[in-house]
Formats: C-alpha cells, sequence, structure tokens
C-alpha cells in the first residue's frame, strides 16, 4: 500500500467518523467521558432472502462432534437436508439416526456415498490426514464439498486439492466459519479506510484449559474393533493395532492431526488474510512444549509462531505472532488483533473493538508543542472535546452467526454457480503457514514459505 493510498484511505475514514460524531451531536443527550469510553455501532447483515429454490441433500462424513455441529448447522438452512452419514463408530451412526432421522443412510465407506446419484453434497469432518483423499474423490465425482479446516494434513498435499477444483469445476468451501462473519468483513472495511492508519503489526491468542478443550476427549465404553473401522482410519498412514485413544483423541498425534497450529492456528490465518486481502508469509518460526497435558500426546500443549508478511500492492509489510496455551487457569480467551500506526482494532466473528489514538500527531499546533515551541507567552491553551477513543461495532440483534452464513454462502454458490469466501486456493494459503508452523517446531528451524509460488523455499 502506499503512501498516499494510506493518506487517503484514513482520510476518508476520519470523514466518515466525522459524519458520525456530528450526527451524534444533534441528540440532546450530553456525552460524557463514560461514553467516549464506548461509542457502539451495529453491523448489519445484509437483508437476505432465503427462500429455498430446489432441496440440496447433503451427506456428513465424519460423524463427531464437529461434524455434528456442522450438520445441525447446515440443516439450519432452508432448502437443505441431512439424507446421510458415514462414520467408522457405529455409535457415531446410530446417534446421527437419533439427530437427523430414523430413515437417512448411514455406512463406514465414505465411497459409497460419494456413488450415489441423490448426494449434491458432503461435509468432511473426519481426522485431518483424510481431508484431502476423500476431497479429491468428491470432487471427482462431482459432489459440492464442505472440509473442515485445515485443508490438507501436510503442505505436499494442498496442490492435489486445489487441482480436483479447478478440473471439475465444482464448489468447496473450507471451513473456517470466521471468514463469513459480520466481524471479518467490517475489519476488511476499516482496515481499507485507514481506520488505524497503517498496518505494522498482528497477534492472535487461543486459550483453554478443560481436559475436553485440550482434547482429551470421552472415549465410548463399547469401543473395539468390533464398533470400529480400524483398519479404514489406518488405511493411508502408519498401520498399528486398534488403539482406542488414538482413535477418539486424533488431534494429539501426529498421524491424524495437526497439532494446535492446524487446529486454531489455521482460523487466525484465514481471518487475517481475508481481512488484509494476503496471500501469506514469507518467513515461518516456531517454540513451544509439552507443558502440563502429559497423557502420551505428540505435540505441543503450548505453542508461539512468528510470521514476516512481505510487503504487496495490498499491504505494507508486517509481523505476526500467535500463540495457543491449553493450560492457561483464565480459561477460553481468543482474539486477533491488528495494530497500526494510527491505532488497533480486535476482530471477533459478530464484533470489532477500534481503538485510536486521541493525538495526531500531523497537528501543526501539537508539532510545534512537541518541539517545545508554545507560541506566544500569555496564550491560554484551551482544551478541546475529545473524540471516542474506543467503538464497537457490534453484530445486530438476530444475527445467526458465522457458522450458519458460511454454509449459506455455500448453498447459494451451489443454486447460483457463485463463488465462496474459502476456496481451496485460499483454504491452502491459510494452511500452509499453520503447518509449517508444525515443522519448524519439530525440525527447529526457521522456514522460508513462496505464498504465490505455493512452495517452500530452501536456503
Amino acid at each position: 500500500m502506499s503512501t498516499n493510498n494510506n493518506e487517503k484511505s484514513r482520510r476518508s475514514f476520519l470523514t466518515k467518523m466525522g459524519k458520525g460524531l456530528v450526527g451524534a451531536t444533534l441528540t440532546p443527550a450530553i456525552v460524557t467521558a463514560a461514553d467516549r469510553e464506548r461509542n457502539l455501532r451495529v453491523m448489519q447483515a445484509p437483508k437476505i432472502n432465503y427462500e429455498a429454490n430446489d432441496q440440496i441433500q447433503v451427506v456428513l462424513i465424519g460423524a463427531g462432534g464437529m461434524g455434528t455441529s456442522d450438520a445441525m448447522t447446515a440443516a439450519s438452512v432452508p432448502g437443505v437436508k441431512i439424507i446421510g452419514a458415514c462414520d467408522l463408530y457405529d455409535g457415531h451412526l446410530a446417534d446421527a439416526k437419533k439427530r437427523f432421522g430414523a430413515d437417512i443412510f448411514t455406512t463406514r465407506d465414505y465411497r459409497e456415498v460419494l456413488e450415489r446419484k441423490d448426494v449434491d453434497a458432503v461435509i468432511i469432518a473426519t481426522p485431518d490426514h483424510w481431508h484431502k483423499d476423500i476431497s479429491v474423490a468428491a470432487m471427482n465425482k462431482g459432489k459440492a464439498v464442505y472440509c473442515e479446516k485445515p485443508m490438507v494434513h501436510s503442505v505436499e498435499e494442498g496442490p492435489a486439492v486445489i487441482e480436483a477444483q479447478k478440473k471439475n469445476n465444482v464448489v468447496f468451501e473450507v471451513g473456517s466459519q470466521g471468514m463469513s462473519s459480520l466481524g471479518n468483513e467490517k475489519a476488511r472495511e476499516l482496515l481499507k479506510d485507514g481506520a488505524i492508519g497503517k498496518l505494522n503489526y498482528a497477534e492472535g491468542f487461543w486459550a483453554r484449559m478443560s481436559p475436553t478443550g485440550a482434547w482429551q476427549y470421552p472415549i465410548p465404553a463399547d469401543a473395539s474393533p468390533k464398533t470400529v473401522g480400524w483398519d479404514a482410519f489406518v488405511a493411508n498412514t502408519t498401520k498399528r493395532s486398534f488403539d482406542a485413544t488414538r482413535f477418539f483423541r486424533w488431534r494429539n498425534y501426529r498421524d491424524y492431526g495437526t497439532g494446535v497450529s492446524g487446529d486454531l492456528f489455521v482460523h487466525l490465518f484465514s481471518s487475517l488474510h481475508f481481512v488484509t486481502n494476503s496471500v501469506g508469509p514469507n518467513k515461518v518460526m516456531a517454540t513451544g512444549g509439552l507443558r502440563f497435558w502429559k497423557d502420551g500426546r505428540e505435540v505441543p500443549d503450548v505453542m508461539l509462531g512468528m510470521f514476516d508478511y512481505p510487503e504487496t500492492q495490498a499491504h505494507p509489510a508486517f509481523n505476526l505472532s500467535l500463540r495457543v496455551n491449553f493450560v492457561d487457569g483464565t480459561g477460553g480467551t481468543n482474539y486477533l488483533r491488528m495494530v497500526g500506526s494510527e491505532g488497533s482494532m480486535t476482530v471477533e466473528w459478530d464484533k470489532v473493538t477500534l481503538y485510536r489514538n486521541k493525538a495526531d500527531v500531523e497537528d501543526p499546533l501539537l508539532a510545534s508543542k512537541m518541539q517545545g515551541d508554545t507560541g506566544k507567552k500569555y496564550v491560554y491553551e484551551r482544551k478541546d472535546m475529545l473524540g471516542p477513543d474506543k467503538l464497537e461495532y457490534v453484530a445486530d440483534k438476530g444475527y445467526k452467526g458465522a457458522h450458519f452464513d458460511h454454509f449459506y454462502n455455500m448453498f447459494q454458490a451451489m443454486r447460483t454457480k457463485g463463488k465462496v469466501s474459502e476456496d481451496a486456493l485460499f483454504g491452502y494459503r491459510a494452511a500452509a503457514p499453520a503447518l509449517l508452523c508444525n515443522d519448524s517446531y519439530f525440525e527447529n528451524k526457521i522456514i522460508h514459505w513462496d505464498p504465490n509460488a505455493l512452495k517452500v523455499i530452501n536456503k
């Protein structure tokens, strides 16, 4: 972003904010100091006609906790029906029938799902190591795909998914739900308008402490080689004897999951790239450790990642730091914060909080004061009415949420042959730095990445 464009954006934002404040002064109420702390503005979703066209029939592949949540949200979109479920654990299939109807078909074999002519789309919520294989197979059968993040299990798998979407010209959406949120959209608008000046730094943080939050998922009492399709689970990775802990707590093991970076950093990358219009960093480094959850897991429970983003036509050079802490006694805090030369903003899916500097260093009077020139000796320096240094943009009441919008956007793209907010290319550019974080951690080295050519650079 050039200096001139940045200045135009900045002045555009100041003008918009000024008009809003003028409107506020027309009300009879007096603006107090407390009012300045919370200048509330409502984010409104566009008025959407949810009236359905032809019904879209969807099958859930991977009917665990996240998959079930996905399917329930998808089914809440008018004109969408869950007609089947696929999972390697019989208990999940039984639960799916209770939740979505006894008439849905169930199977352990995803290939059976893809052969059915009555299936329009699939939700892939399997462990990460099956994302690429099932996504490619589904698109090759002409099915639309909603694939949970991260899109792939390793950086080497990304090009195959991108090529499959391009070749088959089908709708493919990665399940980082925040991509379709009002918060992301407002943050993108504010950054473009110069609300925080010139971006130079961003940070994200995700904190958890509970056993479930730290992936100690419950293991069913009936888990056994009879109720679990173990051989199919490990068919594309290291062959092992049946292990219920590995099957039900798969995120803890590198053969199946992608650690805290693949599970959580990828959400932050998706949002950051959308807000900044970035294609990704060119330098990745990570550290951390296994500090508390020493339950046999192979991945850290505390991880810190640092990333360099080079200057592009879309944004200036900036640095990013990301943290995940599964040993955080304060609970479940998470945020994405962006810092610029004139302020910062914290981005959530249903809220954006903007903090502005009170002082403008370009004010000539202020500049003279900073240089020690106070003007005439007996001039009274009268104080100004301060504008708000904090503004909160919040979603309007009744907002259905990012999860709903993400599915709605996908189904609309299917009906209109339109585009989704996170296709295979975007999804890969969000997944790659998260996956490279793992490589940096386990190999104890800095990794250089070309986000345009989509490849690791060996130096």
